[in-house]
């Protein structure tokens, strides 16, 4: 019996990780970092709310010697009140600290600093004006993301990045209304939208803004929108269809080995290939067609000893017809 080492599926690459963390996220994330990293930008990486490490895998990509990545989840720890405990049970019953660990260290040699905690506890784990670049992602509820807002101001540099996952999601009305509440009243100026994350700075976003639109722009896989809202300028990042050109991102140890070719599938290059009866039949074999699946479907809907007479009846006559067959031979 296979242990549950063995059985264990590594990943193979960094979308094999579950979360939701998609290919425009990861193309922004990358761009913000490696602007930073051109610029010479010092400072620490922090990420609220890991899930199974999806995004953190990435953000451990881009440390540099002497800067840390903190990453603060609850992971198993039992959620302060009841309305986390609801969407704990509801989102993350998957969730471990296990999980994540192992995942990250699929792609990197050490762990980042973990904090098993609530988030509002990262203050007294991280240094102020120590990062350069935060992810808000733990909680749904307005009340722990509006703390962790604040808690991230305190923490950035003057001219960091925040990015608040969720802003505009119709199952998170509380991240909406904690991430528009800081842009109209708390001093954050929104750098980018994604359909998913909003990207702000309590720094001058226009420099920034200025040659992130240089750059999507120079992409034919993504839509770029701009316009304003009491008074501030919106930079709408859209993806185009369903492929993006993805950024550069960490191997992982454990690369997914090739598929086996399929008994139907044609020559292996460089490979000889010897056509014997068994592939004349599979390619020459008849594939099912919408009216095969729409009489199956009746098969299954019809009383059982009608549909035991009618399969007894069409054994029958596949049963005549091939001996009709071997006669003619």
């Amino acid at each position: 019996m296979a242990t549950a080492q063995e059985t264990h599926k590594y990943p193979g690459e960094l979308n094999d990780v579950p979360g939701w963390f998609w290919p425009l996220d990861q193309v922004l994330f990358s761009w913000f970092l490696e602007r930073q990293e051109r610029r010479g930008t010092p400072g620490d990486l922090l990420e609220l709310g890991a899930y199974l490490g999806k995004s953190a895998i990435l953000l451990g990509h881009h440390l540099r010697d002497g800067e840390s990545l903190t990453v603060c989840d609850l992971f198993e720890t039992e959620p302060p009140d009841a309305a986390n405990r609801a969407e704990a049970a509801k989102s993350y019953s998957s969730l471990t600290r296990q999980a994540f660990e192992r995942n990250y260290l699929s792609f990197h040699d050490t762990l980042p600093k973990i904090v098993q905690a609530v988030s509002s506890t990262i203050t007294d784990e991280v240094a102020p004006g120590t990062c350069r670049f935060a992810h808000i992602d733990a909680s749904h509820l307005y009340e722990h993301v509006q703390g962790d807002i604040g808690a991230v101001r305190d923490l950035l540099l003057p001219d960091g990045i925040v990015v608040l996952d969720d802003f505009r999601s119709e199952h998170t009305p509380g991240v909406a209304v904690a991430a528009w509440e800081a842009v109209l009243n708390r001093g954050l100026r929104p750098v980018c939208l994604s359909s998913q994350k909003l990207y702000g700075t309590w720094g001058d976003p226009e420099p920034v803004q200025e040659e992130l639109l240089a750059a999507l722009r120079g992409r034919d896989d993504v839509a770029v929108t701009v316009e304003q809202a009491a008074g501030h300028r919106l930079v709408r990042a859209r993806a185009k269809g369903k492929r993006m050109r993805p950024p550069s991102l960490p191997s992982s140890r454990h690369p997914a080995p090739a598929a086996a070719p399929r008994p139907d599938a044609g020559p292996v290059p460089g490979q000889p290939h010897l056509a014997g009866p068994a592939d004349r039949a599979a390619r020459t074999a008849r594939q099912p067609t919408p009216s095969d699946r729409t009489r199956r479907l009746a098969l299954d809907l019809l009383p059982p000893v009608v549909t035991r007479a009618v399969r007894r009846y069409r054994a029958a006559q596949r049963a005549k017809a091939g001996g009709a067959a071997q006669s003619r031979r």
